[in-house]
């Protein structure tokens, strides 16, 4: 790992903070509905994409901007998937939420119409999403009356299992975002179902990809003490496809001429995290940067 990066900290500290403080206050670009999608995501602060802001009610909002940090890379790769399967595809994004990633993936060059459930608790950030590449609609799964090429199952809500109203649409493929972690309350997985998918597909459909991001424990608090502290989460994206497109495998290359502005924030804090770990492993006492 390079870690050259790392002799910038002391600015890159000051910079992220006044970022993370700007959002607190509400003065960041992402609380004005009125910007465009572009403006609002400029400069977004990984911290608010693990956490919510300090003000919101959680039983009342869900996250204020989205559950996790999505990587351009893997918009890309998913977006590549899509447009494999059909040259005008139609993705359905079934938890539409605020539209922020569904957003993300129109802005890749592919149609996305989002769903976002009335009865579900709103994001704290209620609109964040593209209105010039994004369709937003209010309803659900069942109100789909359209042909669908590609069902987008971004954080299936907690309890719920879909796979039964997303076959009856029969797409081509099937995007499944989920984490298998587990509430200590109550001991259910936070998004779905266990089960959901897997076996309940039906012999049509195969897994033709799969990967894993995994945010450390502490990630953030790890380098600097004053802020949150957080468990591992191990996010998984599984991709199903339909029969004729079994042989299917793609990958996005990483091109950090198109990377999140948050992705920056990543690489050093993963860096500086990574070099912690290394110098507890050889013996040297540890501060922060």
């Amino acid at each position: 790992m390079n870690y050259e990066i790392l002799q910038d900290m002391e600015a890159f500290t000051q910079t992220m903070f006044n970022r993370i403080i700007g959002f607190q206050e509400k003065d960041h670009p992402a609380w004005d509905e009125s910007l465009k999608f572009e403006q609002r995501i400029k400069n977004l602060p990984l911290h608010y994409l693990i956490f919510s802001n300090g003000d919101r009610d959680p039983q009342t909002h869900g996250p204020t901007v989205n559950h996790y940090y999505p990587l351009q890379w893997e918009m890309a790769t998913l977006a590549a998937y899509t447009r494999a399967v059909s040259p005008v595809p139609i993705m359905l994004d079934v938890h539409a939420r605020n539209g922020f990633t569904g957003s993300l993936l129109a802005r890749e060059n592919i149609r996305v119409i989002g769903y976002r459930d009335p009865g579900a608790k709103p994001n704290q950030i209620e609109n964040f999403f593209d209105e010039e590449q994004y369709e937003l609609r209010n309803g659900t799964i069942a109100d789909v009356d359209f042909p669908v090429d590609v069902v987008f199952s971004n954080w299936m809500p907690s309890g719920n299992d879909i796979t039964d109203d997303i076959l009856r649409l029969r797409p081509k493929l099937v995007i499944y975002i989920y984490t298998q972690h587990k509430d200590e309350d109550n001991a259910q997985t936070q998004t779905g179902v266990e089960g959901a998918f897997g076996e309940r597909l039906s012999e049509n459909y195969r897994l033709v990809d799969e990967w894993t991001v995994t945010r450390q424990r502490d990630l953030l608090k790890e380098i600097w003490p004053d802020l949150t502290g957080s468990i591992e989460e191990n996010r998984i994206v599984r991709v199903y496809a339909d029969r004729p497109w079994h042989q299917l495998k793609l990958r996005a290359e990483v091109d950090p001429s198109k990377q999140y502005s948050w992705e920056y924030e990543l690489l050093m804090t993963e860096t500086a995290y990574q070099a912690k770990q290394e110098m507890r492993t050889r013996g040297f006492p540890v501060g922060q940067f």
